[in-house]
């Protein structure tokens, strides 16, 4: 008996020999050669073949039998024999069904994040709402981008050169490349092939092929996850981070000027607005200037969603270990573990003390109780002492329209670094307070435009003009 070699037995298994009785089966021996070939002694009684096809779950079994008279007592026997191979044969069978199901487990993250549906920007507000395409199909090679073979990147990188290099993230490094189309892209290459960085890869590609704002990074593609080294790549935003341009490299170059600052807090917040907004929300869990990227006509793009995770529509907070950013984690999720979108709120909340102060997240080289910018911005506003806090050359003390308006951001980054997450607005009021800001500014610019009262109720019971005493704002403490 000739079995072809597509078709191996993946099923070897001895159900026993008994020596031939006239009329009655018996199991047999059964062993297969190299050649799939049958290979057996004199009688050949029982014969089940068993294969699995893990994508389809497809079980197939292939029963022969060689039957011959004999008496009742030796049937008998002879059923007892065939019900204890059957009953091997299911119990095989259940093995690969557990290990079918293992092996679909980890395609976890793919089947989750095809449920999220594809969302168009309005154009108002940040706001998403459904395509007429419906729900993306899952699986689609569209849910992922354009596919990328791993020699397409290798070159268009120089092979990884190190000048190349655009920076590190938690889990990759980043590239610039040039393709064969003459785009030039930024190709994140993540560190390893273990399998929290396969999760990682499939989750970050799947989620970035679905997102549509003029404020998020442009997902281009990935290679497969078979693929020698797994790469994600996106558009090339040139003009840097908005930390290179606050206190990093770029930052001796030319100051951001205050507008300016205004419109990357509204921008980012706009995006932030986007990702909590869909279906489900997403949570990107690694807010920070460095990931607030800047085109040649410094509009924002935020990008970095190597931490993002599909946040569940049933659940007001997600059990996870703590990831992220010293200096902009939310101090509620690193002591609890609980992630919520208002931890976002936070780290958004250190950007805009960033953006009024021009001073890094975490300066070791600061005194030791302003380490960390969250925790001096609560105490130079609780003490009323935030001209020690701005960047003094975006005209605090000389221009009053500039004061007011820094003013009012400093009480809502002070918002947004409540210690207890409930007390924080939700990124949508955060947004509106920054427009609102910004009309104001642009108000005065064209010589009129609105006061404070007329948009805007008190963000606290009291301003940063007086002491601000409050119990859920002790100092921070996350690092």
């Amino acid at each position: 008996m000739l079995f072809p070699n597509s078709l191996i037995p993946m099923v070897r298994y001895s159900y026993g020999y008994f020596s031939c009785l006239e009329h009655t089966c018996f199991p047999a021996f059964i062993v297969f050669n190299k050649q799939s070939e049958l290979m057996t002694g004199n009688n050949i009684l029982l014969i089940i073949w068993l294969s699995c096809n893990f994508e389809t779950l497809l079980l197939t079994f292939l029963c022969v039998c060689y039957c011959h008279a004999g008496s009742n007592k030796k049937r008998s026997v002879t059923i007892a024999g065939v019900v204890a191979g059957v009953g091997g044969a299911l119990l095989v069978a259940a093995v690969m069904v557990f290990l079918f199901i293992c092996k679909r487990r980890q395609r976890k993250v793919v089947n989750s994040s095809s449920k999220l549906l594809k969302y168009r920007y309005s154009g108002s507000g940040g706001t998403p709402t459904r395509s007429r395409g419906g729900d993306m199909e899952s699986g689609s090679s569209q849910d992922m981008g354009n596919r990328f073979s791993y020699e397409e990147l290798e070159e268009a990188t120089d092979s990884f050169n190190e000048n190349r290099e655009l920076g590190d993230g938690g889990f990759g490094t980043v590239y610039k490349g040039y393709l064969g189309d003459g785009r030039v892209v930024a190709v994140k290459r993540l560190y390893n092939n273990s399998y929290r960085r396969v999760e990682q890869f499939v989750n970050e590609a799947a989620i970035l092929a679905r997102l549509r704002h003029p404020n998020l990074v442009m997902f281009y593609g990935c290679t497969s996850k078979e693929s020698r080294e797994l790469l994600l790549v996106y558009e090339f935003v040139q003009n840097g981070t908005v930390a290179d341009h606050l206190h990093g490299p770029r930052a001796a170059e030319r100051a951001l000027p205050w507008p300016l600052r205004l419109s990357i807090a509204v921008e980012s917040a706009a995006a932030l607005t986007y990702l909590h907004a869909i279906e489900p929300p997403i949570v990107h869990r690694d807010v920070k200037t460095n990931n607030i990227l800047l085109d040649t006509d410094f509009h924002v793009k935020v990008a970095d969603f190597g931490l993002s995770r599909l946040f569940p529509l049933d659940a007001t907070h997600v059990s996870t270990a703590p990831q992220g950013t010293p200096g902009y984690v939310d101090p509620e999720y690193h002591q609890c573990y609980q992630l919520t979108d208002k931890s976002d709120v936070y780290s958004f909340g250190v950007v805009l003390v960033e953006l009024i102060s021009s001073k890094p997240a975490v300066d070791i080289t600061r005194q030791r109780n302003e380490i960390n910018l969250a925790g001096m911005a609560i105490s130079k506003i609780q003490k009323c002492r935030l001209e020690e806090l701005v960047d003094v050359e975006l005209g605090y003390e000389s221009d009053p329209a500039a004061r007011k308006m820094m003013t009012m951001v400093a009480e809502l980054a002070f918002r947004c670094l409540q210690q207890n997450g409930e007390m924080r607005p939700p990124i949508r009021e955060v947004l509106d307070v920054l427009r609102a800001i910004q009309d104001d500014c642009l108000g005065h610019k064209d010589g009129g435009g609105k006061g404070k009262k007329d948009f805007a109720e008190p963000f606290s019971p009291n301003t940063v003009h007086a002491p601000w005493d409050s119990r859920n704002t002790t100092p921070n403490t996350s690092q």
